[in-house]
């Protein structure tokens, strides 16, 4: 290696991650790569006098780099240490492509958050659509599939449809509190009931399955307490929701209770029931199911309760099963949780530094044929040919530009019209418009094949 090492310098927030990182660049550029860590969390919000105040390089160091976002003249800094010192990437995560070099792929296959999806009202559902339904959500990262009974209504044949989904291999849950349901389910194979408090956790002892204790009322922590002593001193298996509730219904109180039971419970497992949460939020749910599944990654709450009845909750299983792999991922090993998956940005754009606009006076000035080329960016919908130019922000007003000065066919009517919808909706969301691709919508992404390739192909 070279005897003039490279030095990063960044604050507490980065340090983790930069350090990883810098191992990799050493090794990739043959050259030491060191972190100055300065006693700040971003030192982008540093002015240049206060870093040289708070750092001195060592001798030996032939190069600095500061992150892209420190603003000042540099060569101030670099007479002050005698040198050289460099503006690099804004996020360190980019630093790979500043020095010319492959980055390591992030490796996101560890998780250990179970999630149990559940089928709300299952007694409602005919058999093939029951089976059906929890085949999907296992495909789509669902461990356990939880049958939800209908309260005051007897399911009669709970115990055929357990069997005929764990004969599929699927693992099932009970969430009734008729003991009739629970003991035909347990019968049949579910191996976890929710759920039981003081009025019903004798039944456990018969059970022989482990079982989700919750308290009497949701404001009632001490009643969970007493009946998970209970559970304990009967040596029945259990897992612990203090129950999360509806915002305006004490959502902030019950997520303190969450973090009081884990300090009660040091080491019992708990569940928390996040649809609770985002059923009853009117908002797509991802960036609820996040934060959620960021708390229970940092108390250590190793299994969630979801369903995807709401609309706006339709994707809730993939969107967690991504999320727990990831945040499993910056917990573990310090870092935030960026730049680790973008398919979790769903409605704005996933690339932290989108592509520069297209110079359109350049190209426009290099067409010469008379293929229609559409783009989106700075407020409006371009449109060009070798003969042409015209742009607004009305795609209709557009069409009819396009209209005065080219023969249009129906097919060719029809295609223009999808272009320029998917073109309204990036100018919208702020997302990148390329002609003939799908937009991004992160793992809810369609593929799309090219308008063009499929008539250059004749399909």
């Amino acid at each position: 290696m070279s005897s003039s090492p490279i030095q990063l310098i960044t604050g507490r927030l980065a340090e983790k991650g930069l350090r990883q990182l810098a191992v990799e660049l050493s090794q990739s550029l043959a050259t030491p790569v060191d972190v100055a860590v300065l006693p700040i969390n971003v030192v982008s919000l540093a002015p240049l006098e206060w870093i040289g105040r708070h750092h001195s390089p060592a001798p030996e160091v032939g190069r600095i780099i500061l992150p892209g976002l420190c603003r000042g003249d540099l060569s101030q800094l670099s007479s002050f240490w005698g040198v050289l010192v460099e503006r690099g990437p804004e996020d360190y995560r980019d630093l790979p492509d500043y020095f010319r070099v492959a980055a390591r792929p992030v490796a996101l296959d560890k998780q250990n958050i179970e999630i149990l999806a559940e089928i709300n009202f299952a007694p409602r559902l005919d058999r093939a659509t029951l089976i059906a339904q929890a085949q999907t959500w296992v495909s789509q990262g669902a461990d356990r599939i939880d049958l939800g009974s209908e309260p005051g209504q007897r399911w009669s044949q709970v115990g055929d449809r357990v069997k005929e989904l764990i004969d599929l291999g699927i693992k099932i849950s009970i969430d009734s509190f008729d003991s009739f349901e629970v003991g035909e389910a347990v019968r049949a194979g579910a191996d976890l009931v929710l759920s039981v408090n003081r009025s019903n956790c004798e039944r456990a002892k018969d059970w022989g399955v482990e079982v989700v204790a919750i308290p009497d009322l949701p404001t009632e922590i001490e009643t969970l307490w007493e009946t998970a002593e209970r559970l304990a001193n009967w040596r029945v298996a259990h897992r612990l929701d203090p129950i999360l509730e509806p915002i305006g219904h004490g959502f902030g109180a019950s997520i303190l209770r969450y973090s009081q039971t884990r300090k009660q419970f040091p080491t019992t497992p708990i569940l928390m029931g996040i649809g609770n949460l985002t059923e009853m939020t009117e908002v797509d749910s991802a960036g609820v199911n996040y934060l959620l599944l960021a708390l229970c990654q940092e108390w250590q709450i190793t299994s969630i309760l979801t369903t995807e009845v709401a609309s706006w909750c339709r994707s809730s299983v993939r969107e967690i099963d991504r999320m727990r792999r990831v945040l499993h991922h910056a917990i573990a090993e310090g870092v935030v949780p960026k730049r680790l998956d973008r398919s979790l940005v769903l409605l704005r754009e996933g690339r932290s530094q989108p592509t520069a606009p297209i110079d359109l006076e350049e190209l426009a000035a290099c067409l010469t044929d008379r293929n229609l080329r559409l783009f989106a960016q700075n407020g409006r919908i371009e449109a060009m040919n070798g003969h042409f130019r015209a742009s607004d922000t009305d795609p209709f007003a557009l069409f009819q530009q396009i209209a005065a000065h080219e023969s249009i066919d129906p097919s060719h009517a029809f295609y223009l019209g999808y272009e320029m919808c998917k073109a309204v909706t990036a100018l919208t969301l702020d997302k990148a418009y390329r002609q003939d691709a799908a937009l991004d919508w992160g793992f809810l992404t369609r593929p799309e094949t090219s308008h063009r390739a499929k008539e250059r192909d004749g399909v």
